[in-house]
């Protein structure tokens, strides 16, 4: 299996770290956030990564170009930013028409992403998509996800005000070919998939629950907590 990791925002909350750094390289004990990605990913059985980039293009691929990762990493780069459902469809060749994982590449992560691809291969029948889940300590903040007694998404909440749990997005996902077809049908280059792509599938998407580690270190107080709270180096 191949992987996407979304990688182009600029971090505006971590500003003024992110003015030179971009968010995908801020260092969380010492080491940058995409180096844990990609150690996660290539230990859990990806063949290769493609990372999308952006703002401070340079400096993500001077990482990748001296990473022991380099061989197996591919960067596009997107002069205007194309969404996470636009960079997918932009970049459908790489998967090859088999199902591919997609992560949000701005979150401090633990999971074993063997066990997430077995459980999209043990899906039940009808599921396209597979979505990692966690238990988010700022349930208002996240895309909020309600599933029956099989594991099946029936409802999704994004950033509700007063959410009806707290059970999230992790923001990690495994889809079938069948969703660059959808993502296409939406006939324009710009397209995002929490919004306009994962509404669509409810009933269709099944969950995979990550019980080690997941924060957001989107914000200054999201990368302390990673800081103080990280088990791994």
């Amino acid at each position: 299996m191949r992987a996407l990791l979304l990688a182009a925002g600029y971090g505006t909350r971590l500003r003024p770290l992110t003015d030179n750094i971009p968010k995908c390289l801020v260092p969380i004990r010492g080491r940058p956030l995409l180096d844990y990605w990609l150690e996660l990913l290539f230990a859990g059985g990806i063949e290769a990564v493609l990372v999308n980039t952006h703002y401070l293009a340079e400096k993500v691929a001077e990482f990748v170009g001296t990473s022991r990762w380099s061989p197996r990493v591919t960067l596009t780069h997107e002069e205007k930013l194309l969404g996470t459902g636009g960079t997918v469809l932009r970049n459908r060749a790489f998967f090859d028409d088999k199902a591919f994982l997609v992560a949000h590449a701005d979150n401090l992560t633990r999971f074993d992403a063997r066990a997430l691809i077995t459980r999209h291969a043990k899906r039940p029948a009808g599921v396209v998509i597979t979505m990692m889940t966690f238990t988010s300590d700022a349930p208002q903040t996240c895309g909020i996800v309600v599933e029956d007694a099989h594991g099946i998404v029936r409802e999704l909440h994004e950033k509700a005000p007063n959410p009806p749990g707290n059970l999230a997005n992790g923001a990690v996902y495994i889809f079938e070919p069948e969703i660059i077809e959808f993502i296409e049908s939406l006939g324009k280059p710009v397209a995002d998939l929490s919004t306009e792509v994962l509404p669509q599938y409810l009933g269709r998407i099944c969950t995979y629950f990550n019980a080690n580690y997941h924060r957001d270190i989107g914000s200054p107080e999201g990368l302390h907590k990673a800081e103080l709270e990280f088990p791994y180096s």
